[in-house]
């Protein structure tokens, strides 16, 4: 299917998205090209050139572009007129999420969470979370991790560590205290204990919080991977200083780290989750906010959202749970092609060195620290002239990171991480040669 379109007015040679779209756009500038189809883990532009996705909508494409069973649900729903928007009211879509999310994610593993809609994205649900949380304990302080990265709204950029994203606020972020990650400090320092200890002491400075909100991986953030034992005291901290306890999975969810809640093999049990991104499972915006049943304290219409009732990510979200979370075999291809991930990678760090190459992540969420952000960009801009769509994170872009669709296939994956190989054998051989 074809859309044309009228010739703009402007003489300029400039596209239209050069002359009318905001500068503030960061992916076009890394992926220079229009892209016009996709399919499973291959992108493909305007030019006719395949490209293979290790970015997949920065992990909101977990089972590939346009998988045909989601397709067809919704090309179905769609041909029978289903409603498209329904606020909150009840619709058939809806219904049929609510029951396989309940059947098939919640049920099995024990948790009986209220499902609220908060509004299309990650950031929504957070503050869904944050209100709920301050609006229950009656506290306004909440804690949050170095290096987090929780959204770019206000409430949620007061919880992201990224100076560079909280410098386009333009007003103070405030009612939150930050304290270091697993690991910040490196293996010697216990940062949980260190929590723990400034909130026991009456002059540790810090407010007594309403929550504590954590990501188990931090995707923006570095891919920095908190331990399970880390996760547990956290918990525990949560619980003794009357905290909340609030996963952040928008990112590392959805199977990216190989279970559907990517907290599930630490053994914590989280009283508020926040989920976006994969969740509809087609790239359309969804997010959830799950809530301890006793915390479900809202009045009517107190945290709302004109696009909380897309139907056809609902359709979509419930044809994804129904095609790939009723057994294990999903879960287990994801291990299997995380191993294969992790061994490349792992053969990068051993033939350079970790000084100059370092593995960083978990599950289908790993990556390599190049030391440089310079480093990072050039070895992107390399795979993207090879054919591989990549990006980084970090809080210098220093990490590469790897996103591939958690159904990609064996062979593409291979070849995407060929490319990545040639690319950063290119860049830090040609680095090395300079500074030797």
């Amino acid at each position: 299917m074809s859309f044309p379109t009228e010739p703009g007015s402007s003489d300029s040679e400039e596209s239209v998205f050069e002359r009318r779209e905001s500068q503030v756009r960061s992916y076009a500038h890394s992926f220079p090209t229009k892209f016009v189809r996709a399919t499973g883990a291959r992108l493909i532009d305007d030019a006719g050139k395949t490209y293979i996705d290790f970015l997949a909508g920065c992990s909101s494409l977990n089972y590939g572009h346009n998988h045909p069973d989601l397709k067809a649900a919704l090309v179905d729903y769609i041909a029978a007129d289903g409603l498209a928007h329904g606020l909150d009211m009840e619709t058939d879509a809806k219904e049929w999420f609510l029951e396989a999310f309940e059947r098939v994610i919640l049920e099995p593993r024990g948790l009986d969470y209220v499902v609220q809609f908060p509004g299309p994205t990650g950031a929504n649900a957070v503050e869904a979370a944050l209100k709920i949380a301050r609006k229950v304990t009656g506290r306004s302080n909440v804690i949050a991790f170095t290096n987090g990265f929780h959204g770019c709204t206000l409430g949620a950029l007061a919880l992201t560590g990224n100076g560079h994203q909280r410098g386009g606020a333009g007003v103070e972020l405030s009612g939150v205290s930050r304290v270091p990650y697993d690991g910040y400090f490196g293996d010697g320092t216990d940062t949980a204990q260190h929590l723990d200890q400034l909130l026991s002491d009456p002059s540790g400075g810090i407010d007594a919080p309403a929550a504590i909100i954590v990501e188990t991986v931090q995707g923006e953030g570095g891919l920095n991977v908190a331990s399970y034992s880390w996760l547990r005291q956290i918990e525990r901290i949560a619980r003794k200083h009357g905290a909340l306890f609030i996963i952040d999975d928008i990112q590392a969810g959805i199977g990216r780290t190989g279970t559907f809640f990517s907290f599930e093999p630490a053994g914590v049990t989280p009283d508020i989750v926040t989920l976006a991104k994969s969740l509809s499972g087609y790239g359309l915006p969804m997010a959830l906010t799950l809530l301890r049943r006793d915390l479900d304290i809202w009045e009517p219409g107190e945290h709302n959202g004109t696009f909380r009732g897309n139907c056809h990510a609902f359709v979509t979200a419930a044809a994804a749970i129904e095609r790939f979370w009723r057994d294990k075999a999903f879960e287990t291809s994801i291990r299997e092609k995380a191993s294969i991930l992790r061994a490349r990678l792992e053969s990068l760090s051993k033939k350079f060195g970790s000084r100059a190459i370092r593995l960083k992540g978990r599950g289908m969420m790993l990556g390599i620290d190049v030391g440089s952000g310079n480093t990072a960009a050039a070895i992107v801009k390399k795979c993207f002239e090879n054919g591989l769509v990549i990006e980084t994170s970090g809080p210098e872009d220093e990490i590469v990171k790897c996103l591939a669709p958690l159904t990609i296939t064996q062979g593409e994956l291979e070849k995407g991480l060929d490319i990545l190989a040639a690319a950063t054998d290119f860049v830090l051989a040609d680095r090395l040669k300079a500074t030797a």
